[in-house]
């Protein structure tokens, strides 16, 4: 007799139900967040014919935490379904609308039984990858959250400091840059500017980290911290200050906390094989080739085509059609976080590869807008992606655009 089991997932404690191939209810138990939960998860499973040839699959409404960790490290099949789904199947069984832990449990179960071949697995990827994942992931978000900040940042300067943005627009980073975080904690206050001297500026510039041109710099922000600019009333400009000091703190954590990620998550990424293939991309460097890694992941029988992958990455548009009606539109359904970070490699691969610009100008010249005709080519490399991570093999641009280089020999 053939069973399954499903898992609704909670803080503290899970619901676990186990049913046989007609449905009918095998086993209910409600076990603990900890080692003693897993234990009794594993005995319930084992009593019902779990083994290493036969392990029941387990379906859960999350792919994190330690639960799902330990249950995949044994080797089963681990479902996770998306709480949105889950409700759908749910009103298959009751139109009550009534709702309990153990429901859930049961309706997972049964969702296995009946469409298991319509959800994927978890894939089997490497620990490394996983690991990878993890550290591409938490800096990814810990960027985001650096804009977020440089973004109230600018706001709150507009309002009573605008020379402080105009101080810092040209350099890399904005007012995410060391000189920007060391000079505006120093002087949050267009008072407090106006009162730097170009020696105090000089020894500013020099902690940051600036080494040529510091005279020229010097000069510049003397100049503008010196001129004259509107003005809030003095007790509401310190308040403003205030305000910009704790936001340049938080700022300066983020921007400490993206570059420590970034480091270990190139220490992780080189050391696996798939880094040399994906670096060969025009475009592509250390942290989008792990950004890129982290949500594909290295199991191949993932995506049996690029059509999957593409599809999963959002470039691929999709088609409702209904009638005489047929409408492609753009793919909203996605990993959000390769779609964004593809966003960022087509955008690179304009100025490392000029097949790749060619192919944006057509797009461009046939009406695609901007993100659209990077979106464009976005799902070209993804296909060819595919190839060299399913041969073992770097990229070729010869291969990858080929009318191209038939031109420029011509």
């Amino acid at each position: 007799m053939e069973v399954f089991c499903g898992i609704d997932w909670a803080e503290k404690h899970h619901d676990v139900a186990i049913v046989d191939d007609r449905g009918q209810l095998v086993a209910k138990r409600r076990i603990g967040d900890d080692a003693a939960g897993l234990r009794s998860l594993l005995e319930m499973l084992a009593e019902h014919g779990d083994a290493a040839e036969n392990l029941i699959p387990v379906a859960i409404e999350t792919s994190r935490g330690l639960l799902v960790a330990c249950l995949r490290a044994t080797g089963r099949h681990v479902y996770a379904i998306n709480p949105l789904a889950v409700s759908r199947y749910r009103e298959r069984h009751t139109v009550a609308r009534a709702k309990s832990d153990h429901a859930d449990a049961v309706v997972l179960a049964n969702i296995l039984r009946t469409d298991a071949g319509h959800h994927r697995p978890l894939p089997s990827d490497t620990e490394l990858v996983r690991a990878i994942a993890v550290l591409a992931r938490s800096g990814q978000d810990a960027a985001w959250r650096r804009q977020q900040l440089t973004n109230q940042l600018r706001s709150v300067l507009r309002e009573y400091f605008p020379a402080a943005s105009e101080a810092f627009k040209d350099t890399k980073s904005g007012l995410a840059s060391a000189e920007a975080r060391v000079i505006l904690a120093a002087a949050p206050t267009p008072a407090l500017a106006a009162k730097l001297t170009k020696t105090r500026l000089r020894r500013l510039l020099i902690a940051a980290g600036r080494q040529r041109n510091i005279d020229v710099r010097v000069d510049r922000l003397h100049d503008l911290f010196a001129a004259e600019q509107l003005r809030q009333p003095p007790r509401m400009e310190a308040a403003f200050g205030e305000h910009a000091r704790a936001l340049i703190m938080q700022l300066d954590a983020a921007c400490r906390a993206v570059e420590h990620l970034a480091q270990a998550t190139e220490a992780a990424f080189t050391e696996h094989p798939d880094a040399e293939i994906l670096t060969s991309f025009p475009g592509v460097g250390i942290l989008t080739g792990a950004r890129m890694l982290a949500e594909i992941g290295d199991d191949r029988s993932r995506f049996s085509d690029a059509r999957g992958l593409r599809a999963y990455a959002g470039s691929a548009p999709v088609t409702r059609a209904s009638g005489k009606s047929i409408a492609v539109m753009q793919r909203r359904v996605k990993n959000q976080r390769l779609a964004a970070v593809g966003y960022v490699w087509a955008f690179a691969a304009l100025t490392a590869s000029p097949p790749a610009r060619a192919l944006y100008d057509r797009r461009r010249a046939i009406g695609d807008g901007h993100a659209a005709a990077l979106r464009n080519m976005f799902n070209r490399f993804l296909s060819q992606l595919h190839h060299c991570l399913a041969t073992g093999q770097k990229f070729d641009p010869e291969r990858a655009f080929p009318t191209h280089h038939d031109r420029v020999a011509a």
